[in-house]
């Protein structure tokens, strides 16, 4: 552009000029600095990368470490390495102007304005109109300068170091600072000629105490601390170095309790604080310090005073434990409380020595471990010394390897508790074996008694068989009983009492009468209130289940009569669920004497909701289907029968009849066996249809009559259980015959464990026939199904005697008391609510109770 023209043009466009300039003047400063930053870095990161590295060599005292030789020549590199990056950083570093901060500021604008607003107007000075618009374009330029930013300055060296060589330097410079100290830069001094001379006219030293790992506190240089009290804990390890001539600094110390002291002018002294004392530094710098030893407490654990005992046996018992620095560790100690054991029935004899248990206290897995409050919960229902008394002894110890221990803890040890009087029994006969093998001929005869007739005790048939094997084998080894073989029995004993408690009945009604036998059992008992709400929801499940079975059935068989028919007479299931919920109800009341005839009420009700054959068109033998489930049921009773007489002539051969059972008229003698006469041939004949016959004989008979059956027509033919079904049958018919050749060989055990497979597989086969059956039941195939309420006498009767009401309701629409009767009878029952409300020895909750009903009438 040409020069301006005209008077008094120029100062003003200069004035402009400056005035936009020192609006951006705080941009172009930081900028320039940024540029200086950038060519900083850029220029000497390798000098500044070197001295780091340096520094931090020496402040991790790596020279006092290496040969004189080895240290002046790293001495050397490293000053010849910083001379070269300082050359380097010179020669390649160019300090930046301002013109060079004006372009970078004017590049990051729209439109350049700072140059804009360099510029003159070449033309067109003196047309007015030329030098509006010129005026125009300036005053919009400053306009955009006045929004310029500073640039910020590129620092990144990635393209510039790729092996990131300057954060290697910058880490080490960090970790020295952390763990190292910069004292140690000035021992490069020695390094110099006549260091000698210099460290001889200036001793020095350095010292460290480090308190053990456990209590958390940090380690202590000396060097900085000033003399006078310092607290330390016992344990804190101590270690002093002493530079210079030997003699000139010396070290004293009555804080470690050594007996082997080394010198006092030792250059190294390394020793443990173990007591309250001094130590002195003496010499030209020395000091002394009064170490106060604070002391390791040992911890301590505060148990509960009872254990809380959950339904499936688990017991939870609290501690709380404390300690200064944390608890590490923890464990309880359960022993036999021997003088508190009540020593009647099998516990007479004396026990067995027995190990106490020991169980590791759970510790919290995060926070602090000072002081905590936590549960131990363990099961051990199955061991020895379950429910009966124990001394159980909590102890803790630290991390300094102190223990405390509190004293034990009296009571009677949780486990599970079994309500079925058969499987309580067989967990008794467990624990007697298990206290002493001097029980085993006692437990055998109770085994025997309790097996004696099972008809009506043992309902669960394969816990029978298992708990027949138990007896022959506690029988036969009783005068020679092993301790693993002991151990073994007790196991067995245990799942056998598993099975006969839960029970795998595949009856509704059963486990419904099951359940209630449980519950009125626990009732009785005493049981806690966490035993109850288990049993409780047992109930209502087996409830729902036995509801469910009738509606099911009462669909599969619309012509059956069922309970719904006592004279318009129902109850739904809500109205039960109303029974078991006040049931429930009184006895978190603690009315159990209420409870238990409710519970009563209940039973009477289930009795008479009895499931019967129904009349009309499914009486008579039924279906094909039916029939063949009847013959299996004759041959699986055959069976049972069967494993009876063979058992009892095991029996009978081990108590000395040699083989023949009592009453029974052998043909060659009593207690001989005729010539040439196998064992388990010409005895053990059956009543009925069994009279005459060897038991080998009576096997193949059962074996032939299987047999005949399988190639009959089976319930559910050409379906997937119909042929599981079938493959138990032959599994039986297997099992059958290897027990008819044991027979024949006088193998009496062998042949009672093949009948007890053949049994089992029987069953099963049944199980899969029946399932098969009510699935495809069809008309004609099946009996009409069972009805509710056998017709008798007294079917219109609600189980408490009264004649049900005409609005399909339980109970009587006939007043039980007319007259005077019913004021005598209201005023009977208020005189003894008000006796009983003042019974001191009452529960508080069942007074409480009867308060309230005295204030309501």
């Amino acid at each position: 552009m040409a020069a301006i023209s005209g008077k008094g043009h120029a100062p003003r466009m200069q004035d402009h000029q400056n005035s936009a300039l020192a609006t951006i003047a705080r941009p172009l400063r930081l900028t320039l600095l940024g540029m200086w930053a950038e060519r900083l870095t850029r220029a000497f990161w390798p000098l500044w990368t070197v001295l780091l590295l340096a520094l931090s060599a020496l402040a991790f005292g790596v020279q006092d470490h290496l040969p004189l030789e080895a240290a002046w020549t790293a001495l050397v590199l490293a000053i010849a390495a910083a001379g070269w990056t300082l050359w380097r950083g010179l020669r390649a570093f160019r300090a930046p102007t301002r013109t060079e901060a004006l372009i970078r500021l004017d590049s990051r604008l729209p439109g350049q304005p700072i140059a804009a607003l360099t510029d003159t107007q070449a033309i067109g000075g003196d047309d007015p109109a030329s030098l509006a618009v010129w005026q125009a374009h300036r005053a919009r330029m400053a306009a955009r300068a006045a929004q310029a930013r500073a640039v910020e300055p590129d620092l990144k060296l990635a393209r510039r170091d790729p092996f990131a060589l300057r954060y290697v330097a910058l880490t080490a410079f960090v970790m020295a600072m952390i763990f190292g100290s910069l004292w140690r830069v000035t021992s490069v001094q020695a390094l110099a000629p006549g260091a000698g001379n210099e460290l001889a006219a200036g001793p020095t030293w350095e010292g460290w105490a480090q308190p053990p790992a456990y209590t958390g506190k940090p380690s202590i240089y000396m060097n900085d601390i000033a003399e006078g009290r310092l607290e330390l804990p016992i344990g804190t390890r101590l270690q002093f170095r002493l530079y210079g001539e030997v003699g000139d600094l010396t070290l004293s110390e009555t804080v470690s309790g050594r007996t082997d002291v080394p010198a006092a002018s030792e250059t190294t002294h390394d020793f443990t604080l173990t007591r309250p004392g001094e130590v002195v530094i003496a010499g030209p710098g020395g000091r002394t310090w009064a170490l106060s030893a604070t002391p390791d407490t040992a911890p301590t654990v505060t148990p509960a005073t009872s254990a809380e005992r959950e339904g499936d046996g688990r017991f939870t018992m609290e501690f709380t434990a404390r300690d200064d620095y944390g608890v590490a560790a923890g464990q309880v100690s359960i022993a036999l409380d021997l003088p508190a054991v009540e020593r009647i029935y099998g516990l007479t004899v004396e026990p067995e020595p027995r190990e106490a248990v020991v169980l590791d206290l759970p510790m919290p897995m995060t926070g602090n471990r000072a002081e905590f409050t936590e549960a131990l919960i363990d099961d051990l229902s199955e061991h020895p010394f379950a429910n009966l008394p124990v001394a159980m002894t909590f102890t803790v110890t630290d991390a300094a390897g102190q223990e405390g221990r509190a004293e034990p803890v009296n009571l009677i040890l949780p486990g599970r508790r079994f309500f079925d009087p058969l499987a309580a029994a067989l967990i008794e006969v467990r624990r007697d074996l298990l206290w002493s093998r001097a029980n085993a001929a006692r437990s055998a005869q109770i085994l025997k008694a309790i097996t004696h007739r099972p008809e009506e005790l043992i309902r669960n048939e394969r816990a029978y068989l298992r708990l027949r094997v138990l007896m022959r084998d506690l029988d036969v080894q009783k005068a020679s009983l092993s301790p693993d073989t002991r151990d073994a029995m007790a196991a067995e004993l245990w799942e056998i009492a598993l099975m006969v408690e839960e029970g795998d009945l595949a009856s509704a009604m059963e486990r419904l009468r099951r359940a209630q036998d449980r519950l009125d059992e626990a009732i009785r008992n005493g049981a806690e209130q966490g035993e109850i709400d288990e049993l409780m929801q047992e109930l209502r499940e087996a409830l729902n289940d036995y509801m469910r079975e009738l509606a099911e059935e009462a669909e599969r068989n619309p012509d059956s009569q069922l309970s719904q028919n006592m004279d318009g007479m129902e109850m739904s299931g809500d109205q039960l669920q109303q029974m078991l919920d006040e049931l429930q109800r009184l006895m978190e009341e603690g009315r159990m004497a209420e409870a238990q005839e409710l519970m009563e009420m209940l039973r009477q009700l289930m009795e008479n909701m009895q499931v019967a054959q129904g009349e009309g068109q499914g009486q008579g033998q039924g279906g094909p289907g039916q029939q063949a489930m009847r013959e299996l049921q004759d041959t699986l009773r055959g069976q049972q029968g069967l494993s009876d007489d063979a058992f009892r002539d095991l029996q009978d051969g081990q108590e000395g009849n040699e083989g023949q059972r009592p009453g029974q008229q052998g043909q060659q003698g009593q207690g001989q066996q005729g010539e040439g006469q196998q064992p388990g041939e010409g005895q053990g004949e059956g009543e009925g249809q069994g009279e005459g016959r060897s038991l080998a004989q009576r096997q193949q008979d059962l074996r032939d009559r299987l047999g005949q059956l399988q190639g009959g027509q089976l319930p559910g033919d050409g379906t997937e259980r119909g042929e599981e079904g079938r493959r138990q049958l032959d599994r039986a018919g297997r099992a059958m015959e290897e027990a008819e050749e044991a027979l024949r060989d006088g193998d009496l055990p062998g042949a009672l464990d093949r009948q007890a497979e053949a049994m089992e597989a029987l069953r099963d086969g049944m199980q899969q026939f029946g399932e098969a059956l009510a699935e495809n039941q069809m008309e004609g195939n099946a009996e009409q199904g069972q009805e509710f309420g056998q017709a008798d006498p007294n079917g219109q009767r609600d189980p408490l005697g009264r004649e049900p009401g005409n609005s399909a309701r339980i109970g009587s629409d006939r007043n039980m008391l007319q007259g005077e009767d019913v004021y005598r009878r209201a005023q009977d029952l208020l005189d003894e609510i008000r006796r009983r409300s003042g019974e001191q020895a009452r529960p508080e909750g069942e007074r409480e109770y009867l308060r309230r009903l005295l204030d309501m009438f």
